[in-house]
């Protein structure tokens, strides 16, 4: 009896303290993960930009045409829909929309054309290619093009499949949340 009441207390004992570095472990990685998010740091984990973590940093001037950014992408019915088909991922945007990253190629006052590429001022942005049909053979409607208003940007990403302004047109500069600095990432 009494080596039955010791095997217990030593496997409850074992338990405890199992029980305890889990519970601070997790205390450390959430502490680690909240300490991440306020510092401004994101992980992509989308194509359009390299994989990995980035670092959202505070933009106290207008976007330029070539700023890297992290935007909220407006809650929109276009938007949703893109939502629905998988092309934007949940997140604290409005909409329950996650942050994209994308280069600004075009501020207000400039003049877009879409086509079967996109110009801006006459000018060819480079992989700007338009498709009509996502990767699941769905139609895709194009952005029919104009002047960007003043206070949008029009939003470009390189990578062919991108889900960008070439498909929903030019958006508020002020859902910018600030310019995207590669911090450990991987480009396949």
């Amino acid at each position: 009896m009494t080596l039955q009441v010791r095997t217990h207390t030593r496997a409850s004992a074992q338990r405890r303290r199992a029980a305890s570095t889990l519970s601070v472990a997790a205390g450390a990685a959430a502490l680690m993960s909240l300490g991440g998010y306020l510092g401004g740091y994101r992980v992509n984990l989308t194509p359009s930009e390299p994989l990995g973590l980035w670092q959202i940093v505070l933009l106290n001037r207008s976007p330029r045409v070539g700023d890297l950014v992290f935007i909220c992408p407006p809650d929109t019915a276009t938007m949703r829909e893109a939502r629905t088909r998988g092309y934007l991922r949940s997140g604290l945007c409005p909409g329950h929309l996650a942050p994209m990253i994308k280069s600004v190629a075009a501020v207000g006052g400039q003049r877009v054309e879409v086509a079967n590429e996109v110009r801006v001022d006459g000018r060819s942005v480079r992989a700007s290619a338009v498709s009509g049909k996502d990767g699941e053979g769905r139609p895709l409607t194009r952005f029919s093009g104009g002047v960007v208003p003043p206070g949008d940007v029009f939003l470009h990403s390189a990578f062919a499949g991108s889900f960008d302004s070439r498909y929903f047109g030019p958006v508020p500069a002020s859902a910018i949340v600030g310019l995207a600095r590669e911090m450990l990432t991987y480009a396949p």
